[in-house]
């Protein structure tokens, strides 16, 4: 089956990249969303200027839509975004990286049923530790580019997701109710290495912008 993948660039929408291609469809493009708003319902928004660079490497087409990011509203442009997608590489269907958010999951079925297209959630329901602990398995080199909770600092931007990480969200997650892979909005990541890729992504200049007093976005300049 010819597909194309909500991209985003984060852990959860590469990792269904890469299960969608292991389970045998063929992934012939990717779609990323490009939002104002950096508070989206809807679209992650941490880093992802940096998602052409990440189909390059994957040599996998991208297709790429602005919206203002009004809730609701950026629904109508992710409907244009995949019927883009339909016109130009005939997908039989759209893949997600979704989780937990049935605001998210529900809205994005609803599209593909108007547009008579089928869609795979291939990680909704996953048990989150186990979620993180497969993408280090499978040597995902991922790290941490937006943090919004508290006990959050800019100290955790641009940490990478390994075994160290996982423990230290355990722990959080038994103290402060964190989710351990950030499914409640607690934190965006940001793939550099993965086995789709044809060459390691390396920051070449990062920075970090404060947006709260437990809110802090990292920008990434790649080589």
């Amino acid at each position: 089956m010819k597909l194309g993948v909500l991209f985003s660039g984060g852990k959860d929408s590469v990792y269904a990249t890469y299960l969608a291609k292991k389970f045998g469809h063929d992934v012939v493009c990717l779609l990323s969303m490009f939002s104002e708003n950096k508070n989206s319902f809807m679209f992650h928004t941490p880093a992802i200027e940096n998602t052409e660079v990440q189909a390059e490497v994957m040599d996998i087409p991208i297709l790429i839509r602005k919206t203002k990011g009004e809730k609701e509203n950026e629904l109508n442009d992710l409907k244009k975004l995949i019927s883009d997608a339909k016109k130009k590489y005939g997908i039989d269907g759209v893949v997600t990286g979704a989780i937990k958010s049935v605001y998210q999951a529900s809205r994005i079925q609803k599209i593909c049923h108007e547009l008579n297209l089928e869609c795979f959630n291939p990680l909704w329901q996953i048990e989150e530790e186990k979620h993180l602990a497969e993408l280090i398995k499978k040597k995902f080199e991922t790290i941490v580019v937006g943090v919004f909770a508290f006990p959050f600092d800019e100290s955790a931007l641009f940490r990478k997701i390994d075994a160290a990480f996982l423990k230290e969200m355990k722990e959080l997650d038994a103290e402060y109710g964190i989710n351990v892979a950030g499914e409640g909005g607690e934190l965006e990541t940001f793939v550099l290495n993965c086995p789709l890729y044809k060459k390691e992504l390396k920051i070449k200049n990062k920075k970090i912008l404060k947006e709260g007093e437990n809110s802090f976005r990292g920008v990434l300049e790649l080589k």
